[in-house]
């Protein structure tokens, strides 16, 4: 199969001329600031560039260009941003800086929130929001009064994740959770499994509602479909209850646990999923070692990221019809942990 070839950016142009990204971006809108003058020879090489390329800017990145500063804020709630590649928003990240680079806009990471009563806050004494257009907001939980001010203020932003808010309506790009795991409990279903159980963080973020509205809705089939709350570091006791109930498969929240109660099994002599079969309801959010390839789903991070900019664009320029919502599919991965149910489970 031939790749889609890769879409030529301001970036790659400013290469192939060899000058900045900001002189083709002058170049490109036929104007030039009043303290600085384009030599005709640099616009000939910027112009010369673009012609062989097939470079085509942006429509948005055109209609930001005179009234904006283009310049998108990213605020995360977590305390920290990225440390390596296998973080949990890196792939976010990506998307995020790939989208924004295409239609000409600067990122601001705002680094300075402080943390009160153990989470970050946008808004303090010292907030920085307004030099940018608009805001990107990561994070499990995004704090309802804070959304409630942003949409208040008028403020553009667009959450990377379905949010709630009783007191408007939030724009977001999302994951489409609910339809991934009642796609993987209909898998469970047709292979036999009749007694399921739900393994949540214990958490009452939309993304882990979502994922209970999925497996809730489309186990009705099934002899016994329970959920109870589980960590990593209980996993002897969480297998010792999945035993006595006489579960034949876990669908795991979180994918620690899930690596956890691999292990607490074949430390008893059971397999995985010859015995219980284990289902995974996303990426990991902290590195987990483990050679086991776990049958669950992926999420689109990377292109919830590009997406999420393109909507924040849309709302900054007034070219956005209504509160933009989307959810965007996730990806099943085949895996190796779902295998149909053996009477074995259960065992003294």
């Amino acid at each position: 199969m031939t790749a889609t070839p890769r879409r030529v950016t301001q970036r790659d142009i400013a290469r192939l001329a060899g000058v900045s990204q900001a002189t083709v971006s002058l170049v490109l809108n036929n104007r030039a600031d009043a303290d600085v003058r384009i030599a005709p020879e640099t616009r000939d090489r910027v112009l010369r560039a673009i012609a062989e390329t097939g470079y085509a800017a942006d429509p948005v990145a055109r209609r930001l260009a005179s009234r904006f500063n283009r310049i998108i804020g990213v605020f995360t709630y977590e305390p920290a941003f990225p440390s390596g590649s296998r973080d949990f928003f890196h792939p976010f990240l990506l998307g995020i800086e790939e989208y924004a680079e295409r239609v000409g806009c600067d990122l601001l990471l705002f680094t300075s929130a402080p943390v009160v009563d153990g989470r970050r806050r946008i808004f303090h004494q010292d907030n920085r929001l307004r030099l940018a257009d608009g805001c990107l907001l990561l994070g499990r939980e995004i704090d309802a009064d804070e959304l409630h001010r942003l949409n208040r203020d008028g403020y553009p932003y667009v959450a990377v994740g379905r949010r709630d808010d009783a007191a408007g309506p939030v724009p977001y790009v999302g994951a489409d959770y609910a339809s991934a795991v009642g796609r993987l409990v209909e898998l469970a279903l047709a292979r036999g499994h009749r007694r399921l159980t739900y393994l949540s963080m214990g958490i009452a973020a939309e993304s882990s509602e979502d994922r209970r509205r999925g497996y809730l809705a489309t186990a009705s089939a099934a002899e016994s479909a329970r959920h109870r709350p589980a960590t990593a570091a209980d996993a002897e006791a969480v297998l010792d209850d999945l035993l006595a109930d006489r579960s034949t498969v876990a669908f795991v929240e979180d994918f620690a646990t899930a690596v956890a109660l691999e292990q607490a099994a074949r430390r008893r002599g059971l397999s995985v999923p010859g015995d219980l079969s284990l289902l995974t309801l996303g990426d990991p959010t902290v590195p987990v070692p483990t050679d086991l390839a776990f049958t669950g789903f992926r999420i689109p991070r990377e292109e919830m990221g590009r997406q999420a900019v393109e909507v924040l664009t849309r709302v900054i320029d007034g070219s956005a019809s209504g509160v933009q919502q989307r959810l965007l599919p996730c990806e099943l991965v085949e895996g190796a942990t779902l295998g149909a149910p053996e009477p074995a489970v259960g065992r003294s």
